[in-house]
């Protein structure tokens, strides 16, 4: 017998964009808590960068890639080798691979990540508010850190520490809202959803 009613296909793969956004949010804090002048910079932030911020980011991207979700695979895989490539910034000159990077080459690397995530931005505009939030603060994340390179004013790095805290809260924010709104099937946590056009 040939069913008349539609029949609806799971994909049968979980969403990996909390575990992304959580994975950004979580090493992104604790990065910029030490940006703020609260500890120094030690090997539970390489740590974070390599297998929590990049690893896991990374595995999440893939996952979308299998959802068919160009944004997520984008987003999540760039950033999880931002942290990377951050974490290989900060040790390979210590193990003698090159030179430490200069107050002028650090700004056009956090400056092209900036550009990157303004383009990306663009994108959360058919999202929903909480992205939105999250890649805004981001860009303005990234255009202080360069600036403050830039300028060699450290008041400028703390400054940008205190606004890494919070766009790192509200990625970490927005990967439990989708964990939790998932999980009782309604919206506990809200994330302002964009109004289809």
């Amino acid at each position: 017998m040939i069913p008349t009613e539609p029949v609806l296909v799971k994909d049968g793969i979980a969403n990996p964009a909390p575990l992304g956004l959580c994975a950004f949010g979580m090493t992104t804090v604790l990065l910029n808590i030490h940006n703020a002048c609260f500890f120094e910079m030690n090997t539970m932030i390489l740590a974070m960068g390599i297998f929590y911020g990049g690893l896991a980011q990374v595995i999440a991207g893939i996952i979308e890639s299998k959802k068919n979700n160009t944004f997520g695979l984008t987003a999540f895989t760039s950033y999880g080798f931002f942290w990377l490539s951050l974490v290989g910034l900060l040790v390979m000159p210590k193990l003698g691979w090159g030179s430490k990077p200069s107050e002028l080459s650090m700004c056009c690397y956090l400056g092209i990540w900036g550009l990157f995530t303004f383009c990306l931005f663009f994108g959360t505009l058919k999202l929903n508010r909480a992205l939105q939030f999250v890649f805004g603060s981001l860009t303005i994340l990234f255009f202080l850190l360069a600036l403050g390179d830039a300028t060699g004013n450290p008041d400028i790095k703390k400054i940008a520490g205190y606004e890494g805290i919070i766009c790192g809260l509200s990625a970490i924010y927005t990967g439990i809202a989708g964990v939790l709104n998932e999980v009782y099937c309604r919206t506990v946590m809200p994330i302002g959803t964009v109004e289809a056009r």
